[in-house]
């Protein structure tokens, strides 16, 4: 006799009965605040409803300049202050549809590894994941492969952070422009890139998969990063010496005893995607957001949460404190671009990131950072690198890879870049922020008070 067992399945439909009886509802508003838009959410409270809506205004390029969160009980109710990436008021008006679908029952829960990239889907595109110690060259000879192996890169991402590197390709077969779905093709690729990965440095085991489907990029790169250990650092890292000057004292966690909460306080410079990464760490660690508040009008960011774990307990031990530390810094730090800026825009090939890469290992150059795109015919490419021992590049440097790319393939904005490496050393956080004493109050009141509203837009 077979024994029945709740599935996954089971679950989904009952969230889908849930959202068909209390369907998520949106407001934008452009009329109360002068400066900005504001954003109303509820919806009936399931793990995730905050990612998922940070997601969606992250991947649509909003700016978050405050937010009231609040997702205590059954019901999820959140307020954002939003401008677009230029400051401005939000003109777009299908915000509000693309939040409810999200939320709704055929919105892609955060559960699932298979989303989009960014916004876009990437069915048609064979996804190629990699883990593993990061060096000088490697991403050359990745590239290299790849293109020996007739594939072509449709996009990529690439993130490096404490040494670890986490990469999300997408490529197709350069002589149908098809996904490449033969199992002997697909298992040659990631031996051969498991090869390269593993090197003879790698203390944990590098990580390599090939399938078919779409994933959220970024969503994705921070899955891999934490998978990998990123926030583990090399104490004999210059890097770890250096996020121990700067980071260690921009996050504190303590305990809420009164109301059985761990608080979160977290400050650095302000900088797009921000909450996303910090939201992004805190899921992934299997925790909660019951309450928060988020500032971010200037050059610093404060973000304030209480939180509890899956289980409904707070932090129990130092070492669970320390850990939260560690990752919320890997987390901050692995989207801060290190090195110089480089664009790289040419006529789109087989071999061209392949050849482009290349000259920047043969000239020293490391590539800390890159984001590829494929745009009609057009290859447009963004590399963030550093000379090979992750300092300074000199000016004769990126003339020298100019001169072998081309000077109007490769543009470099603005040269002070060249003298600015790291991000700004001398950054102190201002005075303790706790909105604490809001976070108390009813959920309604804190997030629909019309005088807190009115008080900051005035």
């Amino acid at each position: 006799m077979e024994c029945w067992s709740p599935s996954l399945n089971v679950d989904q439909e009952f969230a889908k009965l849930v959202n068909r009886m209390h369907p998520p509802r949106v407001t934008v508003d452009n009329i109360t605040c002068r400066n900005v838009t504001l954003i109303k959410v509820d919806s009936a409270n399931k793990r995730g409803s905050l990612l998922e809506v940070v997601q969606v205004l992250t991947d649509l390029n909003i700016q978050i300049k405050r937010a009231y969160i609040s997702s205590d009980g059954e019901w999820f109710m959140d307020v954002f202050y939003v401008t677009d990436q230029y400051g401005n008021k939000l003109t777009e008006d299908k915000v509000a549809d693309r939040i409810q679908q999200s939320l709704g029952p055929r919105g892609c829960s955060f559960r699932s590894l298979r989303g989009s990239v960014g916004v876009q889907s990437a069915m048609r595109h064979t996804t190629i994941e990699l883990t593993g110690h990061d060096r000088p060259g490697l991403l050359s000879e990745i590239f290299a492969v790849l293109s020996n192996l007739k594939c072509n890169i449709v996009s990529a991402e690439i993130w490096t952070h404490n040494s670890r590197i986490a990469s999300i390709v997408y490529i197709t077969d350069h002589e149908t422009g098809l996904p490449i779905e033969a199992p002997e093709q697909l298992s040659n690729i990631k031996q051969l890139l498991l090869f390269i990965l593993k090197g003879d440095q790698d203390r944990r085991e590098a990580q390599t998969a090939v399938s078919r489907g779409s994933t959220h990029t970024q969503r994705r790169l921070h899955q891999l990063m934490y998978a990998d250990r990123d926030y583990d650092y090399d104490y004999d890292t210059k890097e770890y010496e250096q996020s121990e000057k700067n980071f260690k004292q921009f996050v504190t966690v303590e305990n809420c005893s009164e109301k059985g909460y761990t608080v979160i306080n977290l400050k650095c410079p302000d900088r797009p995607k921000l909450l996303f990464d910090t939201v992004c760490t805190l899921t992934d660690m299997q925790y909660v957001v019951y309450h928060a508040t988020i500032i971010a009008e200037g050059i610093e960011a404060s973000q304030e949460f209480y939180i509890r774990h899956t289980d409904g307990c707070p932090i129990s031990s130092e070492a669970e404190r320390e850990r939260v530390i560690d990752c919320l810094e890997a987390a901050i730090k692995r989207q801060i671009p290190q090195g110089v800026k480089l664009d790289v825009c040419g006529d789109d090939r087989i071999g061209f990131l392949s050849d482009v890469t290349r000259i920047f290992r043969e000239n020293g150059l490391s590539i800390t950072r890159a984001e590829v795109t494929t745009k009609g015919s057009k290859a447009v490419n963004t590399f963030y690198v550093t000379n090979s021992s992750g300092d300074g590049v000199k000016i004769e440097t990126i003339e020298a890879v100019r001169s072998e790319i081309g000077d109007s393939v490769l543009t470099l904005k603005e040269e002070k870049e060249l003298t600015t490496v790291k991000s700004d050393r001398n950054w102190q956080p201002a005075a303790r922020f706790s909105f604490g004493s809001l976070l108390r109050s009813r959920s309604e009141k804190f997030l629909y008070n019309l005088g807190v509203v009115l008080k900051w837009c005035d």
